[in-house]
């Protein structure tokens, strides 16, 4: 830890030994999560990478004020899940599946712009082990780094982001935008 921290106090970062992930360094980082998904997920929801705060919380959209948590809740007609825990139940209840697009990359803070050096996960691998029929994606870059490293052969959607860098989207309006494509699937899978 020593050398982290003289190493991030050379390059004037602060340093908070707590928060590993909190300061923009130019290191390759490596997804910490893995995919939420199990045998009867149909819809995957792919993030492009994990912000410095859902790192820091250990868990998908951890930061406080990205709305995917309530607005899954309120589209699946639940209570906003708090823990890791309620969070993993509320997705496979719901026959979802959650990602990111990316394994590893550099990025500056939690900014998706800064994103370089992109190492993709195995997306295709993913939704053919588990029969995903549809692939939802969290925003633009989701979307362009999807589209960019995986020629999936299923239909993949692009949806406002819930990120709160998203400020022009209210949370009724990204939960009209999201409904259709979280909801559609799985009443359509369900009659099969």
């Amino acid at each position: 830890m020593t050398v982290l921290a003289d190493a991030l106090c050379f390059c004037n970062i602060p340093f908070d030994s707590k928060r590993l992930f909190v300061y923009n360094v130019n290191i390759m980082l490596i997804h910490p999560f893995e995919p939420i998904v199990n045998e009867n997920s149909r819809v995957l929801i792919l993030g492009t990478f994990p912000s410095v705060k859902s790192r820091n919380f250990g868990f998908y959209y951890g930061h406080p004020q990205n709305r995917f948590w309530k607005l899954l809740a309120a589209i699946l007609g639940e209570q906003t899940p708090s823990t890791v825990d309620e969070k993993r139940q509320l997705l496979l209840v719901h026959r979802l599946a959650l990602w990111d697009v990316l394994a590893s990359c550099k990025i500056d803070g939690s900014s998706d712009a800064s994103i370089r050096e992109a190492v993709p996960n195995n997306i295709a691998g993913l939704t053919a082990e588990y029969g995903i029929e549809r692939v939802i994606c969290n925003g633009g870059k989701a979307y362009e780094l999807c589209i960019k490293y995986n020629n999936l052969a299923l239909p993949v959607e692009k949806l406002p982001s819930t990120s709160p860098a998203n400020a022009s989207w209210s949370l009724e309006g990204l939960i009209k935008a999201w409904e259709i494509a979280i909801t559609l699937p799985l009443a359509f899978s369900a009659n099969l």
